[in-house]
């Protein structure tokens, strides 16, 4: 199989960190691909008319995408470990679906500063993105710490991504600040050799 991947996107990240909980990271080829918004043609179009990655490349049937489809289908293929029986399966999913809300509305801050001229950019915009992230940040350190204390799942990994990039693209925004539960739960969660492996660059 081969996986379109950016080392910088915390998309490509989660279903990277996938492969490596899995043990399947041997089973894929990374294909490095770089983009843009507004200039799409780099980008796996062939395979995703969506012109996003991550996007997979099976033998045996068409491209999956995005990260959610990739990350179910490498857990069915090894198994099934990381998405638990149901009533926990929709808290990992509704954990997995806030840390993904969260990468989406990072990564459109970045775009907006880096993809639009400067007198077109919105400030406003850009501050109302980070305003979802910190309701986010707020709910989990409120609700999720005792869910996060118990088996890894693809709730925790996303989340795990989702915190790691906030570290790598908006630092200066210090996420830590007033959610000292969330933090010491990343504190130990990125020392997971799956996350080491996969810091972005």
């Amino acid at each position: 199989m081969q996986l379109f991947d950016n080392p910088a996107s915390p998309f490509c990240r989660k279903v990277k960190v996938v492969l490596r909980e899995t043990g399947q990271e041997a089973d894929v080829e990374p294909i490095p691909v770089a983009g843009h918004p507004t200039e799409c043609s780099a980008m796996p179009l062939a395979h995703n008319p969506l012109g996003k990655i991550p996007s997979l490349i099976r033998p045996d049937g068409p491209a999956l995408y995005d990260s959610r489809v990739i990350c179910r289908f490498l857990d069915d293929r090894a198994g099934g470990r990381l998405y638990p029986s149901a009533p926990r399966l929709w808290e990992a999913l509704t954990l997995e679906a806030t840390a993904d809300g969260m990468m989406d509305a990072a990564v459109l801050m970045i775009y907006e500063t880096r993809s639009r001229p400067e007198s077109k950019r919105s400030p406003d915009w850009v501050e109302a993105q980070w305003d979802k992230i910190s309701r986010s940040l707020a709910t989990l350190d409120g609700r999720w710490m005792a869910y996060l204390a118990g088996p890894v799942d693809i709730g925790q990994i996303a989340l795990g991504c989702a915190l790691g990039y906030l570290d790598f693209r908006h630092g200066t925004r210090d996420w830590r600040t007033g959610h000292d539960r969330l933090a010491s739960w990343y504190a130990d969660f990125v020392q997971r050799p799956s996350m080491v492996a996969t810091t972005p660059a």
